[in-house]
């Protein structure tokens, strides 16, 4: 708990403006985007869904539209055929069973066809400011390191985390660490030698980085 709250104020200094980086302004909006993240920049997905939520504005329209179509929408995101799917078969349950607006609960939201808890959870916290901590890629592999969780099962490092964070701090807890995995803890070639965290970080591998791969 000591160690976690030493972490939070450190990256609180290095990434005042950590925040979401997937631009939304519906819950709809955030999850559409959340799935098409997978396996794809925030950055492309942002230059995608600037037309798409102009074509698309509610669940029913994902509805109405041919799965070829919606697939050329998304093409550049990667994996486009199995995205299109799950969004038209997300989109046809909150119509069916939600009245057309997304839940704003984890049983339901996980009950959408190809939500697991971290998209559920992205969801809850950035478009309802519900409590919730999604361990995406960078949020997995950032807690492992330091050490705030010992688990290669996001679910687990979830209910890690969140033993050892306030509730209060969940949400800003994501945003932080996923700048920190985005900008300095990469996944390939960390810059150890820049991090803020090196002395606290329990990565065996740190050293071997050190100094290497200075940014520019």
């Amino acid at each position: 708990m000591v160690k976690a709250k030493r972490i939070l104020e450190i990256l609180e200094k290095e990434y005042p403006d950590a925040r979401v980086v997937l631009e939304f302004k519906t819950p709809l909006q955030l999850l559409i985007a959340t799935v098409l993240a997978a396996q794809c920049t925030d950055e492309r997905v942002n230059q995608v869904t600037n037309n798409l939520f102009k074509k698309y504005q509610k669940a029913e329209d994902y509805t109405n539209v041919s799965i070829e179509e919606l697939e050329g929408d998304i093409h550049s995101t990667g994996f486009y055929k199995n995205k299109a799917k799950n969004i038209v078969g997300c989109c046809e349950k909150i119509v069916k069973d939600f009245n057309g607006e997304v839940p704003s609960t984890l049983t339901a939201l996980v009950s959408l066809p190809g939500v697991g808890r971290k998209t559920a959870n992205i969801v809850l916290a950035n478009a309802f400011g519900k409590p919730a901590i999604g361990v995406d890629t960078h949020v997995y592999r950032v807690s492992n390191r330091l050490g705030l969780a010992h688990s290669n099962n996001p679910d687990k490092v979830e209910m890690e985390l969140c033993q050892i964070i306030p509730e209060e701090r969940w949400i800003r807890t994501v945003h932080l660490l996923t700048f920190h995995g985005k900008k300095i803890c990469k996944a390939k070639r960390p810059f150890c030698g820049q991090c803020v965290l090196f002395k606290l970080c329990e990565w065996p591998n740190k050293e071997r980085f050190y100094g290497q791969n200075l940014l520019n």
